[in-house]
């Protein structure tokens, strides 16, 4: 333990300078994060220390933190609404992917059923700590496309559970019948729901209420650390991830008024834990045997990205536009940090070879570095090849921006606000989340952008609390509470106006106005 605590504040001070150094010349923290492993692996020779059960752990506590904060945003309700993308076009991604990569693996690569499977099924995976961070931190998680990619990601890290138990199944080659683990699984996963929805929920509401009605914040933030850490051991003792656990107790605080308490006060700690994560993944790089092999490794790479990115292309196409296809295909084309751990159990189960797995993890790695570079470019790769005009969802242009009017929403009364605010010569930016609306105020030469505007990301990119005011035109009155709770918890002194149409109304609104 004393060990692994001198490599973790070596590497905390090196990853420091590295990423201070990065961050002037515009390099994602994550490609810090991963050179700081290798430097220290090589440079105090610690390549044995990436393989410490004690920094492993930490390493993936960090995705477990990423997971608990994907679960916040995504409740009961929002998962029904994104069944589309979670269901549906998750499935399609996973299975498409893992179907034409098994059959190259197994008859053009001439590698064993068993390892072409592992090997499909791990490629059909993406990063969701690259990918989530980054569109978290651009604000275009609410975009068509963020939505997109955040609904596969999530059925992903569904699909690690099934994929885990076929390696359990082909390492104990026929010890027990496949229809035994199935059922052992579907009666865990029937366990850890109702305990989770049920017992569990009631005792999160508890515990969140008591610990911030106690108004000190240490304890609160100690409670949230708990449900966390209690969720991820109680999932993994039944057999799943610890991130599964993670994600749940996620998605049953969302259903609670301190979700965006929450959110705001885990941050720091998942942010320290993913970069551990990549501190990691950078200490497993074999950089002789990624010299040796760098022409295999970089054209594998290729096809594996065009493989993805045309299947998921292909798949997103049905239901979205050129432009949105595109852009969340090329954010999900690389291959994720879950398959570290599915050719780790294979090799050590002797389904993959154990050279061969080293090399799979260098392309796995190399995918990783290469993705914070490419993905900041997306959008004009997307421009440059699909002519098709995109709803405007970049709010940069909105930096600075103050004493401005907020319109939420489109619609017969948003356009007779906006008529009116250019009356008066008012400045104001138009926020919708119905690209039909979006569409209709660009064509009419408004400023105008997609987004929801009961997100957190959202509000802070459009700077609300410098706006003049802020003007809810929608009809949803459970949208209408839902913004209003958003922008008063964002901002206390926000000048709010919402569009009331009955008494009732007015009354389910009291709240808030």
């Amino acid at each position: 333990m004393q060990n692994v605590l001198v490599y973790i504040i070596i590497a905390l001070g090196v990853s420091i300078v590295i990423n201070i150094f990065l961050k002037k010349i515009g390099i994602s923290q994550i490609i810090g994060y991963i050179l700081t492993g290798t430097l220290i692996a090589y440079g105090f020779d610690l390549h044995k220390a990436s393989h410490s059960h004690a920094l492993e752990m930490a390493g993936e506590f960090g995705i477990v933190f990423l997971m608990f904060t994907i679960g916040l945003e995504i409740s009961l309700a929002k998962m029904g609404s994104m069944k589309r993308e979670i269901f549906a076009n998750g499935f399609l991604q996973v299975g498409l992917t893992t179907v034409v990569t098994y059959l190259l693996a197994h008859y053009i690569f001439a590698l064993g059923a068993k390892s072409s499977i592992i090997i499909a099924l791990a490629f059909s995976l993406s990063s969701t700590a690259i990918v989530l961070t980054y569109l978290k931190s651009s604000k275009e998680i609410y975009t068509p496309y963020g939505q997109n990619a955040t609904g596969i990601l999530i059925f992903q890290d569904i699909a690690v559970i099934p994929i885990l138990i076929l390696i359990s199944f082909l390492t104990k080659e026929g010890d027990q019948e496949i229809f035994v683990i199935l059922w052992h699984t579907l009666l865990s996963v029937s366990v850890v729901i109702a305990v989770m929805f049920t017992f569990g929920k009631r005792v999160v509401a508890w515990l969140l209420h008591f610990s911030s009605s106690s108004e000190v914040d240490e304890l609160f933030m100690g409670s949230v650390l708990f449900i966390v850490m209690a969720s991820s051991l109680f999932a993994y003792y039944m057999g799943f991830t610890y991130s599964l656990g993670a994600f749940v107790a996620g998605m049953i605080i969302a259903e609670t008024k301190y979700h965006h308490k929450v959110e705001s006060d885990i941050a720091p700690f998942k942010d320290i834990l993913l970069g551990t994560f990549f501190v990691v993944v950078g200490m497993k790089i074999d950089i002789f045997l990624f010299v040796d092999n760098i022409g295999l490794i970089i054209g594998l790479f290729l096809l594996i990205f065009i493989i993805k990115s045309l299947l998921m292309f292909l798949v997103l196409r049905l239901s979205s536009s050129s432009a949105v296809s595109l852009k969340t295909a090329l954010f999900l084309s690389q291959v994720g940090e879950f398959s570290f751990v599915i050719f780790a159990l294979a090799a050590s189960g002797h389904i993959i070879d154990e050279q061969l797995a080293s090399l799979l993890v260098l392309i796995v790695i190399f995918s990783m570095i290469v993705t914070p570079f490419f993905v900041p470019f997306i959008n004009a790769v997307t421009t440059r090849l699909i002519k098709e005009k995109d709803i405007v969802t970049d709010m940069s242009a909105l930096k600075g921006r103050e004493n401005h009017v907020v319109v939420c929403g489109y619609s017969v009364v948003g356009k007779f606000v906006t008529q009116y605010l250019e009356e008066l010569d008012v400045p104001y930016v138009i926020i919708d989340n119905s690209n039909k609306h979006v569409q209709e105020a660009l064509e009419e030469g408004r400023e105008a952008y997609l987004g929801d505007a009961s997100k957190t990301a959202i509000l802070q990119a459009l700077h609300i609390e410098k706006a003049a005011a802020i003007i809810v035109t929608l009809d949803n009155i459970a949208k209408k509470r839902l913004i209003c709770e958003a922008v008063l918890n964002h901002s206390r002194n926000a000048n709010l106006i919402v569009k009331v149409v009955s008494l009732e109304e007015k009354e389910k609104l009291s709240d808030w106005l």
